[in-house]
């Protein structure tokens, strides 16, 4: 591990003691929200996006060097390690280098160039290697025997010879993969016959665009396109380019033995190196792709959970529907269930005493907020409850996700004699009440907020989306005596076992008084007592300092700071004027530095504050299916998922519209994370609408006054962009159209 610090370091561009210290922590167990919030001192305040950064990099670097040593050892075995081969070992820094190297001494099948040497003609391989002028016929002749027929046998087995010591050229590899990187280009076209098949694809049918420049999205298209078996593809460079690249290294003038060898080349390159090459850039672009997919998912589930909750409200909630009515639950400030129901409240003959109900309803159990899902029937609903002018606030929610929870093992085991449509609108309210605690039930894979999330790999997918769910609910905190065992279960040390053990201790004691209590719960020892603490809650306990993001390690510290102030923790608790006379560096001791103290200073001001801020109720054009909406009108609507190519934007009738990235803002955008954020809400003005598709084409920047011409101009990448060089947004509307296509038209 320690050799890995200096290249890390130097990688990161972070101190070698930083990185040093992030590599110990981990070691030792600690987790990457405990590190970035309890352990500023010895990182140097790094964040949680750069720890991370670490963690990967040193796991890249124990996959490299296990890899180095397993070929030194396979080499070594067979004799032929030399000092100028490990001195090659030594200089390689990636993965493909090792494998370039590698690949002369791996073992092989029976390939064209073994069967060759076997039937002795290496020997002529080097005779043409040699590139002198000789008689061809007669040289190739005297290798004659009964598996070499004739003569030009002969020289096709010298060539096959010569086309694997070729591909096996770690010099060649890596020139050609050079060229590949700058100069390779994805190319697709339809199989034969697959036209009508593969009619989702058809913007691919005949495509091509430089690998450097191919958007992620489009690279996931073209590549789900071809294992569906709807396209061929190919990545390559011009032939002749690279051709000519291995003629520079191999020709040497001309001979009658020159000719032989750029057949040979030819062949090489035609039958080994650029298939491979191929399937080598494939797989890259393929992870590479992966990874912004990726993401692009991982921010978005981010801003998801840490949507604003409404917070402690006794809600009344609805999961709507036509033929089978609207399933209506009451909950109380916990979220407890109190009552279910059904209602029909679109038929027009039991409309009156529907209304009777929902108003009886609300009487009995105090109803302060409507909470309703926006799936079929979510806005006819919305527009029943606002028709009884109950001067209660109304939400819709969005649902998706609830239908899977509801049918959960995990929705079975906390309402096990209700069925899934009490389940779902149970969740609905809750998710208003609060989404990060309800959202963690869910496989983030089903809310709905990614970009071909099921293309990608989904060990790395689950991998990062499980840290980012352990991210955003370490950051909010966590109420130990009212959290589910699922969401206690991504808090920092405590894991799915634990999480259990927790809920039955408290189911036994009642509820928690003390974070120290913890300490008895089984199998919580003192490590994870040590990475947790800190993001449990308890409100209304023995000491005011547990509902508070403060370490137990630090309380000792917190009692200086009052003896020498003269007051109590409850006295300064939110005195910002009495924290301020407080000298960070009079406190400092040999575990506990500056940085922690100024934390804690800055968290004594605002113990416990949600970083989220407060729901709000949204209104909706009255508008209700696709068939309501004209091209010209200006609505308001809410972002509901960011892509690369653009936003999808709920105007409320069912259908999200997308607004390409080209029209979401008037000044030049590449990613439309740069101008707006999941559940913002937006002003849209709609440009087309294809009801028979389902199809709603939005924009933004039309509802805004452009920027006046006396304003500067914007500036990217180091250029000033003009109206006449002003790069062409990336991606295409046809991407767009196709990313409809991909959510609306399966």
């Amino acid at each position: 591990m320690q050799s890995f610090i200096q290249p890390i370091s130097a990688k990161l561009n972070l101190k070698q003691q930083q990185v040093e210290a992030v590599l110990n922590l981990l070691a030792e167990g600690a987790t990457i929200p405990f590190i970035a919030r309890y352990r500023k001192d010895k990182t140097g305040a790094l964040d949680e996006v750069q720890i991370q950064h670490i963690q990967d990099e040193s796991r890249f670097l124990k996959e490299f060097t296990e890899r180095k040593e397993f070929i030194e050892k396979t080499i070594t075995e067979q004799g032929k390690m030399t000092e100028a081969l490990q001195e090659k070992l030594n200089r390689a820094t990636t993965i493909a280098a090792l494998e370039d190297i590698y690949l002369p001494y791996k073992p092989k099948r029976k390939t064209k160039a073994l069967i060759a040497r076997e039937n002795g003609l290496e020997p002529l391989a080097n005779i043409l290697l040699e590139q002198k002028d000789v008689d061809l016929v007669s040289e190739a002749s005297a290798f004659i025997n009964d598996t070499v027929a004739d003569a030009d046998a002969a020289l096709q087995g010298a060539r096959d010879i010569i086309a694997e010591m070729v591909n096996e050229d770690a010099t060649v590899r890596a020139k050609l993969r050079r060229l590949f990187e700058t100069e390779a280009t994805l190319q697709s076209k339809v199989v034969s016959d697959k036209e009508a098949e593969g009619v989702k694809y058809k913007d691919y049918f005949d495509f091509s665009e430089p690998i450097s420049k191919a958007p992620s999205h489009r690279i996931l298209a073209v590549l789900r396109g071809f294992l569906e078996g709807h396209l061929r593809i190919a990545i390559a460079p011009e032939e002749e380019k690279a051709q000519e690249m291995i003629d520079e290294l191999y020709i040497k003038g001309m001979s009658s033995t020159s000719d032989q060898l750029r057949k040979a080349i030819k062949d090489a390159y035609r039958r080994l190196l650029q298939p491979s090459l191929e399937t080598e850039f494939r797989t890259a672009l393929k992870a590479k792709a992966d990874e912004e997919a990726i993401n692009v998912f991982a921010e978005n589930l981010r801003q998801l959970l840490l949507s604003s909750p409404l917070g402690s409200k006794r809600i009344l909630a609805i999961d709507p529907g036509y033929r089978t009515g609207c399933k209506v639950v009451c909950l109380d400030e916990k979220g407890a269930l109190q009552k279910t129901d059904l209602i029909f409240p679109h038929e027009a003959n039991r409309m009156y005493a529907e209304e009777m109900k929902i108003k009886n309803l609300v009487e009995q159990y105090g109803i302060e907020v409507f909470a309703i899902g926006d799936g079929t029937a979510g806005r006819e609903t919305e527009q029943f409850i606002k028709k009884l002018n109950l001067g209660l606030p109304v939400f819709l929610v969005n649902e998706d996700g609830a239908s899977i929870y509801s049918a959960s093992e995990i929705a079975r085991e906390e309402f096990p004699n209700e069925d899934i449509t009490v389940r779902g609108a149970v969740s609905i309210g809750r998710r208003l009440m609060d989404p990060l605690a309800e959202l963690v039930k869910l496989d983030p894979k089903s809310i709905g907020v990614g970009q071909y999330q099921h293309d990608v790999n989904q060990f790395r997918l689950k991998e990062r989306l499980d840290a980012t769910v352990v991210s955003c609910v370490n950051n909010v905190g966590v109420n130990l005596n009212t959290a589910s065992k699922h969401l206690l279960s991504y808090v920092s040390g405590i894991g799915a076992s634990i999480a259990d053990n927790i809920i039955k201790y408290r189911n036994e004691i009642g509820k928690f008084t003390n974070r120290k209590q913890l300490l008895n719960v089984p199998r919580l020892g003192n490590k994870a007592y040590e990475q947790c603490a800190g993001f449990l809650r308890i409100k209304g306990g023995e000491d005011v300092l547990d509902d508070s993001a403060v370490h137990p390690e630090a309380y000792g510290v917190i009692g200086h700071i009052v003896k020498d102030l003269g007051a109590d923790v409850k006295t300064i608790i939110g005195n910002e004027t009495l924290l301020k006379t407080v000298d960070p560096q009079k406190y400092i001791t040999e575990t506990i530095g500056e940085l922690t103290i100024k934390d804690i200073l800055n968290e004594l001001k605002k113990p416990g504050l949600d970083p989220r801020s407060e729901a709000q109720a949204f209104e909706f054009a009255a508008i209700y299916s696709i068939d309501d909406v004209k091209v010209g009108m200006e609505v308001p609507g809410v972002v509901t998922n960011i892509t690369r190519f653009g936003a999808f934007v709920d105007i409320g009738v069912k259908q999200d519209g997308l607004v390409h990235v080209s029209e979401i803002s008037h000044k030049y955008i590449t990613d439309p994370g740069e101008a707006l954020k999941l559940n913002q809400q937006v002003k849209v003005k709609v440009t087309d609408v294809d009801a028979a598709r389902k199809r709603i084409a939005l924009s933004i920047k039309q509802t805004e006054l452009p920027p006046s011409k006396n304003q500067p101009q914007h500036k990217q990448g180091g250029q000033l962009h003009t109206k006449a060089n002003k790069p062409k947004p990336e991606p295409t509307m046809h991407d767009a159209l196709a990313a409809l296509k991909n959510k609306f038209g399966k």
